[in-house]
């Protein structure tokens, strides 16, 4: 809350703002904001909730609001649902609609997808598949120094999978679609209010997704997408053991690469890749009844997504600003594509500057140079990057490359990406894990400290500057008094279903739950039960340790009911985040996803108080502040 918000929507110019700000959020327990403040969801998803209906719910009620006041004032929204980026959250009955439609793999799948493009007029007739693993990944090929290719960024062949394995990727892939399916129809009861009401004769509509097929499932997939954050692999056996949860409220789940490479058909590669069309090539679809007079129509004009807006502005005969409030606005970097929406032989885009997580390309005049140097894969030694180059204009799939054939082009590419990495601030270069990136240290509010101080009744405090307790030791004591027996909730908890820790009340005992990537539940519970009173809750971890594989911190967690040791059990903690956004830190409540099973969000903190939870990651031992307790239950 204390946060500044200059770039928030609000601050961007928006009158209204409903959804999330984060680069993805749980669909069934989202991280919302409404203008400038956090808000709880409306409903549980076992009451009906989801984050696609609340947000056709809010963009209908919007637009209701704005005309109710001034029915003639135009308007503007961004209407960005979670779909289609993971997690892939659905209700059952949407994914079974899919049942058996992906048993036939991704290989197979990709040959009816490229004739359906080709029917829809979509690609040229000559469009060739790109090959599966089109390096020879991930053991044919190697970095300058022999580094191994990112074990997570290639496809296992659908023949090479035993039938279990087949039968829980296909059920990724009917979740996927169930999930993008769902969303649709959701987004379909907006534009259908948009008619009813009159609009959508008049209302310009651009639907357009940000990147390519998602590889973060890696080659096996993933029950629960934060793994790859961990920097810890999923295992196959585990994720079958679960299948029957995929897209529900205990998933945070995502496909496997072959997906990906399947629903990026023909291109090869997927997201983060910025130098294959796998990564970087989308649909573009623009409707404007009474504007445009195509009508189902294709244009294959090369355009890129900071294209979008000055189209709009063109569009509606809009000058922006060169000043704005006295300050001189930076050059808008897209170009207009509004012209080939009238004449499909206008001319497209240039040029367009590529560079993302290690890996550069540029496209120019039909042609695009790209760095055989995967994303986050900490290769470095970028001037001894293997350069690579397509002719797209006639080999639109990217399956032959003509380096070989026209070094000049290639130099020439090359050079361009120089000039235009000066402009676009392109440079230094970054090819660091994505645990590395997510563990960087970035700006604070204030600087880390040994001891952070919360208390109930606030707003959610956001993992990125909440207390840091990864691979180190920790103290958490909550200060509260029960008025009676019957009390019960959480007293502290920070994550959620996918990986995070809880400590609460429950049958009278004292239970802290560690919840390590919603495999391993990890649990301990007081021997006695606790006596109606004012006393001091406390979980205490000492790190003896790292594990081998995961880089997880192991060590023995104590649980205290004020100075008495009531329970003890050896435990292991994540290497990296709860989540990437959403599940922060709270008090008398589990706000999100649950951490633990044994009861459902928020589950508060009823027939007692609580005063304030201390976190301690001084590293000094429990019993060292057993006068600070004696303290506090001397207080009146």
């Amino acid at each position: 809350m204390s946060s500044w918000k200059g770039r928030w929507p609000l601050g961007r110019g928006f009158e209204r703002f409903y959804g999330f700000l984060g680069g993805e959020t749980n669909q069934w327990y989202p991280d919302l904001i409404e203008d400038n403040h956090p808000v709880d969801q409306p409903a549980q998803p076992d009451e009906g909730y989801h984050l696609s209906a609340d947000l056709a719910d809010t963009a209908i009620r919007y637009v209701r609001d704005a005309k109710a006041v001034n029915p003639d004032k135009p308007w503007y929204m961004y209407f960005c649902p979670g779909c289609a980026h993971a997690p892939h959250h659905v209700f059952k009955e949407w994914a079974d609609r899919y049942a058996g439609r992906f048993d036939e793999g991704y290989e197979a799948i990709r040959e009816s997808i490229l004739a359906r493009q080709k029917e829809l007029g979509l690609l040229p007739d000559d469009v060739e598949l790109s090959p599966i693993n089109p390096h020879g990944e991930p053991d044919g090929i190697t970095g300058p120094d022999g580094q191994p290719w990112p074990q997570l960024d290639f496809v296992r062949p659908w023949d090479s999978l035993s039938d279990d394995e087949k039968r829980l990727f296909a059920r990724m892939a009917e979740v996927f679609a169930g999930f993008v399916t769902y969303t649709d129809y959701e987004i379909g009861r907006f534009l259908d209010y948009l008619e009813e009401s009159g609009q959508l004769e008049n209302t310009i509509v651009v639907v357009v997704s940000d990147n390519g097929s998602s590889g973060e499932g890696g080659p096996n997939g993933s029950f629960n997408e934060n793994k790859f954050f961990n920097n810890v692999p999923d295992d196959v056996e585990e994720n079958l053991k679960r299948i029957d949860e995929l897209g529900g409220p205990t998933s945070y789940n995502h496909y496997n690469t072959g997906w990906a490479w399947a629903f990026d058909t023909p291109f090869p590669y997927w997201k983060r890749f910025a130098g294959y069309e796998g990564g970087t090539a989308d649909m573009c679809l623009v409707s404007w009844p009474a504007g445009i007079a195509a009508r189902g129509e294709t244009r294959d004009q090369y355009v890129h997504a900071v294209d979008v807006v000055p189209t709009v502005y063109d569009l509606l005969d809009v000058e922006p600003p060169a000043v704005l409030k006295g300050f001189t606005q930076a050059p808008i970097e897209g170009e207009s594509f509004a012209a080939s929406l009238a004449d499909a032989d206008a001319p497209g885009r240039e040029t367009q500057f590529y560079s993302m997580l290690g890996m550069r390309a540029l496209y120019h005049q039909g042609w695009l140079a790209n760095t055989l140097h995967p994303p986050l894969s900490g290769w470095g030694s970028f001037d001894r990057d293997v350069w690579e180059l397509y002719n797209l204009a006639e080999d639109r799939s990217q399956t032959k490359n003509v380096a070989a054939e026209h070094p000049e082009r290639l130099e020439e590419l090359k050079e361009l990406w120089s000039y235009y990495a000066g402009v676009y601030k392109g440079m230094p270069l970054d090819d660091r894990s994505a645990l590395e990136i997510i563990s960087t240290p970035r700006p604070q509010p204030t600087e880390p400290r040994d001891r952070y101080v919360y208390y109930p009744h606030t707003a959610d405090v956001p993992e990125s500057v909440a207390v840091n307790v990864r691979r180190r030791s920790y103290t958490i004591a909550a200060g509260a008094t029960l008025d009676s027996a019957e009390a019960e909730g959480v007293l502290f908890a920070h994550g959620g279903v996918g990986g995070g820790h809880s400590l609460y009340v429950q049958g009278g005992r004292l239970h802290y739950v560690y919840n390590w990537l919603g495999e391993r539940i990890q649990k301990i519970s007081s021997e006695a039960e606790i006596e109606p009173g004012k006393h001091v809750f406390t979980a205490e971890f000492q790190k003896t340790g790292d594990e081998e594989g995961t880089g997880s911190a192991e060590g023995t967690l104590t649980l205290y009911i004020d100075d008495d040791e009531v329970g003890s059990a050896e435990i292991a903690t994540q290497p990296g985040f709860f989540a990437l956004t959403g599940d922060g830190l709270s008090i008398g409540r589990d706000s999100a996803s649950p951490v633990s099973a044994d009861y459902a969000s928020p589950y508060p903190f009823t027939g007692g108080t609580i005063d304030r939870v201390i976190v301690d990651v001084s590293g000094d031992h429990y019993v060292d502040h057993e006068k600070e307790v004696l303290a506090y239950l001397a207080r009146d």
